[in-house]
């Protein structure tokens, strides 16, 4: 599931998604509003098939365990700070 296996491609992968998730993350913003420009760039996409809510939620999961992603003190996600 975070790797390509036989039954996820490489364009699936919650790792693949979580990158691109966080491209998208370059302001603090709403867990909606980056579903939306995620989804629109999705959708604009005809590599692999429409990612789902629960997909993305879990891709940015993956993102938060690896501490690549937090929440900013409004409450909005955001890339994490690296050390």
């Amino acid at each position: 599931m975070l790797l390509p296996t036989k039954g996820v491609s490489p364009e699936r992968a919650l790792m693949t998604v979580g990158s691109e998730i966080l491209e998208e993350l370059r302001d603090p913003m709403s867990i909606s509003t980056l579903w939306e420009r995620f989804s629109a760039r999705d959708r604009s996409s005809s590599k692999r098939g429409k990612i789902t809510f629960d997909w993305f939620s879990l891709a940015l999961a993956a993102l938060y365990a690896m501490r690549l992603v937090d929440t900013s003190e409004g409450g909005y996600i955001r890339r994490a700070h690296v050390s």
